[in-house]
């Protein structure tokens, strides 16, 4: 199977930070703002899902949400994932199929934290999904623009650097 087949198959398009999605599930429940926490404005649906393709020739730069966000792996190749938390803790975890040598096929991304991935072997892709709940909004994204980060976190400017694209 290659990248091309899947992104035709499931009408996969580029994404903002790196990598090709399409939503597949949007609850028809809703949360009403005045129970969400200050970090939102406006009702978010209860949750939302995305097929999410990324291949080893891009990687998702990073980014936050205000949800936590979990990920599944379904095909392809292992998934690096990396994160920083809003103290400036650095980690990642392998995400794929591999669970003798320390793969997750699931990995839940806290709420706030930077993150970023990239698939780790070469000619290559990792196909997963990813849930989010409260429901992904486009409001909650933030992209930053590498200095920003840099100057946030200075000790990991050179992962920052490596998985921003400007």
């Amino acid at each position: 199977m290659t990248t091309q087949q899947i992104v035709n198959k499931f009408d996969l398009t580029k994404h903002p930070e790196g990598g090709y999605f399409k939503e597949t599930y949007r609850s028809n429940g809703v949360i009403k703002n005045e129970n969400l926490s200050e970090n939102f404005i406006g009702d978010r649906n209860h949750s939302t899902g995305i097929y999410f393709l990324l291949t080893s020739d891009s990687f998702s730069a990073f980014h936050k949400i205000n949800q936590d966000e979990m990920w599944h792996f379904y095909l392809g190749t292992t998934l690096k994932l990396h994160m920083i938390s809003p103290e400036g803790e650095y980690s990642f975890v392998l995400i794929g199929n591999d669970i003798l040598n320390n793969e997750v096929p699931q990995f839940v991304v806290p709420a706030q934290y930077w993150f970023a991935a990239e698939v780790v072997d070469e000619n290559s892709f990792s196909f997963t999904g990813c849930t989010v709940a409260p429901g992904f909004d486009f409001n909650d994204f933030v992209l930053p623009e590498r200095k920003v980060l840099i100057k946030l976190f200075p000790q990991h400017e050179e992962i920052i650097t490596r998985l921003t694209h400007h």
